[in-house]
């Protein structure tokens, strides 16, 4: 009767876990994906309010600033959230909580000690970057700027990488909403003053408020660790010598080389690109305008909708790794096919939709027919490039970041060649070539990878024909609906009235199709 009773409670025990398990990650994936949508629909206001203000020369200007940016935020800050994500979920599985304290503070010491290093050498050098490299001696003050905000991000992307191995959302996605409110107020109050005095002007406000936001959101962040520590080191468990810095240079080393060289290889295209469009047409301030459309405008709005997506990945990248390091194989399949089978479902519904409504997307948001031609070439690929994001964070989950490291370096080689062959003759249609043939390259090589490492095989009609047909079906439906339904309507209404039908039509048309349940569906 004992050994029943203990067999009893043990069982009661896990299912538990189970629950609570599954109840954390539904709470969590509800805080992700509301914090997700909040900040990409304020983001998206934000950007368009912008763009609006400073128009398209200024939006170029900010992007080229940003591309030497981003190459100093990656040196400073690659690998450590996914090191410290890595390294805490690892000293959890193993049952020494205690070791989390000290593994934290060794990937925070680390990352600020890079930012500040990478800060002052973006600072040092700012003159000459502009002048020589990005062709705009502009840009020298803003990247100065935006200099003393490396320490602080790198900090923040080790404390983030410790939330998602607490497999705690709130934390994040409250610094987050918190960084980005505080840069909307503080950008819009400095635009007041600065819109009179220029382009360059308005760019050092956008700046200001990037700079302040990232300290903030530090700071915040720290605060929250604080908190939460005290929680984790319940138990106690003997702190390995060695262990921390050991694992750290076995987890960061090959992403930071990896991203460090990829992002590199990316910002030399991104100066690349409105040099190459300016000789094209002859006009920098046109090459800067049609380059700022792109990257500036037209991008975001495609990936505006990737914050449904994003949460899955941010909770699934820990379980993942878990599941790897257990050497779990079964639960890590059904881990990665149910990524690929929820990524490429909303992606190809989304691919679907944003060429359908791309001109009218371009007039609403920035009064642009130009921005509704760069959607309805990329809309498209919305499917690869969501699943290519997907996939690459699944990879480096699992410890292949040098397949991710070879193919985006091959990636940036040959678009780097291209560019300079096409872009100068055929300006922006060349470039969006490029942008199409890259993503289908690297997209399906990582694809191809993924496969292999996890063991799992194509299912070609239920991940890409099924879903690829209800997308089209929904989507000339609706638009063949609402133009007879609403055809006197404004252009908003129509707008809104086809994207709401065709996603509503998708799931049990896509059900159908796949010989599904909706109910099971949903509950995957």
């Amino acid at each position: 009767m004992p050994a029943y009773i203990a067999i009893k409670q043990n069982w009661i025990g896990k299912r538990g876990n189970e629950q609570m398990k599954k109840g954390s990650y539904l709470a969590n994936a509800a805080i992700l994906t509301g914090a997700g949508l909040l900040l990409r629909a304020a983001g998206m206001v934000f950007r368009v309010l912008i763009a609006g203000k400073i128009g398209a020369e200024g939006m170029g200007l900010y992007q080229l600033i940003f591309t030497v940016y981003q190459l100093f935020i990656t040196a400073s800050t690659a690998g450590i959230s996914m090191a410290a994500s890595w390294i805490v979920t690892a000293e959890l599985a193993e049952n020494r909580p205690a070791c989390v304290r000290s593994a934290l503070r060794s990937t925070v010491l680390l990352g600020v000690g890079l930012g500040a290093a990478m800060g002052a050498v973006q600072f040092a050098f700012a003159k000459p970057m502009s002048a020589w490299w990005l062709g705009d001696e502009r840009a020298a003050v803003c990247l100065q700027i935006l200099a003393p905000s490396l320490p602080f991000m790198a900090a923040a992307a080790a404390l983030r990488g410790y939330f998602l191995a607490r497999r705690k959302a709130a934390p994040n996605a409250s610094a987050q909403l918190f960084e980005q409110t505080l840069r909307i107020g503080l950008v819009l109050w400095l635009l007041q003053t600065a819109l009179e005095q220029g382009v360059l002007a308005s760019c050092i406000a956008l700046v200001i408020g990037n700079t302040v936001s990232e300290i903030a959101s530090c700071i915040w962040m720290v605060i929250a660790a604080k908190c939460d520590l005290p929680s984790v080191e319940q138990q106690t468990a003997p702190k390995p010598a060695s262990r921390v810095l050991h694992r750290l240079k076995g987890v960061l080393l090959p992403i930071a080389g990896g991203r460090i060289s990829a992002e590199a290889l990316r910002t030399v295209e991104n100066v690349m690109v409105p040099a190459c469009l300016a000789a094209a047409l002859g006009s920098r301030s046109l090459a800067l305008e049609q380059y700022g459309g792109l990257k500036a405008m037209a991008m975001p709005v495609l990936f505006f909708p990737f914050s449904l997506l994003g949460t899955l990945a941010t909770l699934l990248t820990p379980e993942i790794t878990e599941a790897y390091l257990r050497n779990n194989r079964l639960q890590l399949r059904r881990l990665v096919e149910r990524v690929v089978s929820i990524t490429a479902s909303i992606g190809i519904l989304l691919g679907a939709v944003f060429t359908m409504l791309a001109y009218p997307l371009g007039e609403l948001l920035y009064q642009s027919e130009e921005i509704g031609f760069y959607l309805r070439i990329l809309g498209p690929l919305m499917p690869l490039m969501y699943l290519e994001s997907m996939v690459d964070g699944i990879l480096k989950g699992m410890n292949e970041q040098m397949a991710t490291f070879r193919y985006g370096l091959i990636d940036s080689v040959v678009r780097i060649v291209l560019i300079a062959f096409l872009v100068p003759q055929s300006g922006m249609r060349g470039f969006l070539a490029v942008m199409v043939f890259s993503n289908l390259f690297t997209g399906l090589l990582n694809f191809r990878r993924l496969l292999t490492a996890a063991e799992i095989r194509l299912h070609l009609w239920r991940w890409i024909a099924a879903p690829t047909i209800g997308a089209v079906l929904c989507c000339v439906g609706a638009e063949k609906g609402v133009s007879l339904l609403f055809a006197d309507a404004s252009l908003l209404w129509q707008t809104a009235s086809c994207a709401v039908l065709a996603s509503v039509c998708y799931l049990p048309v896509l059900a159908l199709l796949g010989g599904f349940s909706i109910k099971e569906w949903i509950k995957k």
